[in-house]
C-alpha cells in the first residue's frame, strides 16, 4: 500500500499593503460648562442660572478670569424677582487618576469640596459660598449655593442638582503624512455625537501638534454641529499617548432656544504604535505594515485534504504547491481572501505520492 506524504511550508509576501490600516483610539469629549437645574430655597424661593434670554438653560459657563465660571441668574425671592450675574469658582483642582484632566469634568471621578464667588445686581451685590458633592460614575451631583447680600443680608441656601456633560467613545482613523482622517462616535447615558473628523498635521512639529479642521458631526436626532474655528490639538509630553485640545462650537447645545455651551475639550488616547518608537500611530508617519506570518494545518478528509490557514482577516493568501524540493517548481493552487481566522480550504488529494504546499500572505 502506497503512503501519501504531504508537507507544509509557510511564506510571507514581501509586497506592502496597498492601503494603510485603520486604527482605533479612545476618545473623550466634555463641556467646560456645567448644567445647573433650578435651585430651591427654604421657603419656595427659586434660583435659576442661564446664559441666554427666555427660558433658563442652566449653564454655568467658563470665564477664565477672576473666577473659573460665571452665569446670569434669576432669583425669585418671595415673589420678588432679582436678576444679575454670578461669578463662581469650581472646587479646588483635583486629578485623582493622574490623566491630566480636572476631576470636576470627569464622570468617572468623585468630587467634593467648597468654593466661593460673588454676584452683582442692578442695585448691589453680595457673596456666594458653594458646597459641592458628586459620586464617582455619576454625571449628576449636588451644589448648595449660599447668597449673602451686602445690603439685605442672608438670602438663604439654594439646593441645585448639577450635571457634567461628558461623552466617551472611539475614534477610528487612518494615519496620513499630512492629514489624519477618521470617524468619531461618542455617547453618554442619553445622547450621541458622531461624524467624520479631519486633522491637519503641523509642518514644523507633525508628531506633537495637529489642527482639528472640521467637525460635520450630528447628534442622535440628526442636528448638525458647526466649528467656530479650527482647534489646536497637542500631544501631551508626559502622557505621550494622549492628545488634547479645546474645541469651540458655534452652538454646543442644539436643544436650547439660543447658542450656548460653546466650549468643549477633546481628549484622544491612542495606544497604537506599529513601529514601537513611542509615537502613537495617530500622529506618526504612516507605516506600511505586512500581515502576520500565516500558520498552516493540514488534515485528511474522506475524499480531499483540508488546509486550515490562521492569519490576518482581510488579506489575500496565495497557496502554491510542488512535487519536489530538489527541483522546486512552485505552482499556484489558488488565491483567496481570508474572511475568517482560521479558515479551512479544500484541496484535492494529490495524484503523486509526495507533495509540498506553502502559503504567502500579501
Amino acid at each position: 500500500m502506497k503512503k501519501l506524504w504531504v508537507f507544509l511550508a509557510v511564506g510571507l509576501g514581501v509586497l506592502p499593503l496597498s492601503g494603510l490600516a485603520t486604527q482605533s483610539a479612545q476618545a473623550t469629549f466634555y463641556c467646560w460648562s456645567l448644567r445647573f437645574h433650578q435651585g430651591e430655597g427654604s421657603f419656595d424661593e427659586t434660583l435659576d442660572l442661564t446664559t441666554i434670554s427666555g427660558t433658563p438653560n442652566g449653564e454655568l459657563a467658563p470665564w477664565y478670569s477672576a473666577y473659573t465660571h460665571r452665569s446670569s441668574f434669576v432669583l425669585d425671592y418671595s415673589g420678588f424677582p432679582i436678576t444679575g450675574m454670578i461669578y463662581l469658582d469650581l472646587p479646588p483642582y483635583q486629578d485623582a487618576n493622574n490623566n491630566g484632566f480636572e476631576d470636576s469634568f470627569e464622570v468617572s471621578q468623585s468630587v467634593s469640596g467648597s468654593s466661593s464667588g460673588e454676584y452683582t445686581t442692578a442695585i448691589g451685590g453680595g457673596t456666594v459660598s458653594a458646597s459641592w458633592n458628586r459620586s464617582a460614575e455619576s454625571r449628576y451631583g449636588t451644589c448648595s449655593l449660599h447668597l449673602v447680600d451686602d445690603n439685605y443680608g442672608d438670602l438663604g441656601y439654594y439646593q441645585h442638582t448639577f450635571e457634567v456633560i461628558e461623552y466617551n467613545g472611539t475614534l477610528n482613523y487612518t494615519p496620513g503624512s499630512n492629514t489624519v482622517s477618521g470617524i468619531i462616535t461618542l455617547t453618554n447615558e442619553s445622547e450621541q455625537i458622531q461624524g467624520p473628523v479631519t486633522f491637519g498635521k503641523s509642518i514644523a512639529n507633525p508628531y506633537n501638534a495637529l489642527t482639528l479642521q472640521s467637525v460635520p458631526w450630528t447628534n442622535g436626532v440628526g442636528q448638525a454641529f458647526s466649528l467656530y474655528a479650527p482647534a489646536a490639538i497637542s500631544r501631551d509630553q508626559i502622557l505621550l499617548t494622549n492628545y488634547y485640545g479645546t474645541v469651540e462650537f458655534n452652538d454646543g447645545d442644539l436643544n436650547t432656544s439660543a447658542e450656548d455651551y460653546y466650549t468643549w475639550e477633546l481628549s484622544i488616547n491612542d495606544l497604537n504604535d506599529s513601529d514601537s518608537d513611542t509615537i502613537p500611530d495617530f500622529s506618526d508617519d504612516p507605516q506600511n505594515v505586512l500581515p502576520r506570518q500565516p500558520v498552516l494545518m493540514l488534515t485528511c478528509g474522506t475524499t480531499n485534504l483540508w488546509l486550515t490557514i490562521s492569519g490576518d482577516v482581510g488579506h489575500i493568501y496565495q497557496i502554491v504547491e510542488t512535487t519536489s524540493l530538489a527541483w522546486p517548481n512552485w505552482v499556484t493552487n489558488q488565491s483567496l481572501l481570508l474572511t475568517n481566522d482560521p479558515q479551512a480550504v479544500s484541496l484535492p488529494l494529490p495524484a503523486t505520492m509526495t507533495k509540498f504546499w506553502r502559503a504567502f500572505a500579501n
